[in-house]
């Protein structure tokens, strides 16, 4: 068992150092984010501090994941697939740490004073959709219930191409003065699902060949 083990790791080493560096690169913002609490270095408003870098590592995350269909199939960077349900669930604690800060530390659970903001900050109302939407894909995201969904598990989490514009549209609508970053979100994932478009995939697809196969001629 172990001699099989290694040989696999070493077979695909870049692979497993891939996959290292991406569950390094999705865990580091919340450490950092500790170590900033613990030594006193957030802003004069702690409290927006980790509700903003929560929600901005959780759009992050959640974008990667998105994209890393279009890098496989368009672009040929296989290696996307292997990592797309780790940045998808990383994406979705850091939403589900972004909202629970919110609901218990912002608002305290007063659940009536949530609700009458529903009518006033429509931002909230996007988020919560969003979030609600992730929490299935989340829980079915491993191969037990891939099984147990058949082809209806591919028509649920069609349902990210939804929730990802969700959340950005959350972000551009909580956002009231500097749009830059929101509308670079809106731009990346406007792309993104363009590129899922059949035809398009195909023929990108078929020019990346055909320009690969005259590299190697």
């Amino acid at each position: 068992m172990l001699a099989w083990t290694y040989a696999k790791i070493t077979k695909r080493p870049n692979l497993m150092v891939f996959r290292i560096f991406v569950h390094l690169a999705a865990v580091l913002p919340l450490a950092h984010l500790l170590w900033d609490t613990w030594r006193g270095n957030l802003t004069v408003n702690p409290l927006q501090d980790w509700t903003f870098r929560t929600g901005d590592w959780a759009l992050r995350l959640l974008v990667a994941s998105l994209a890393c269909t279009p890098l496989a199939s368009v672009f040929g960077f296989k290696q996307a697939i292997t990592v797309r349900r780790a940045l998808g669930l990383y994406g979705f604690g850091y939403a589900l740490l972004h909202f629970f800060i919110f609901v218990g530390v912002d608002y305290r659970f007063a659940f009536d004073l949530i609700w009458d903001d529903l009518a006033t900050k429509r931002y909230i109302l996007v988020g919560l959709a969003a979030l609600l939407i992730l929490i299935p894909l989340a829980i079915t995201s491993t191969r037990g219930w891939m099984k147990r969904l058949g082809r209806r598990w591919k028509t649920l989490h069609k349902l990210t191409y939804l929730a990802v514009p969700l959340a950005v549209i959350h972000y551009i609508w909580l956002v009231k003065a500097d749009l830059r970053d929101p509308l670079l979100y809106a731009s990346i994932v406007t792309l993104l699902l363009i590129l899922r478009l059949p035809v398009l995939r195909t023929q990108i697809s078929q020019f990346r060949q055909r320009l690969s196969g005259k590299f190697l001629h």
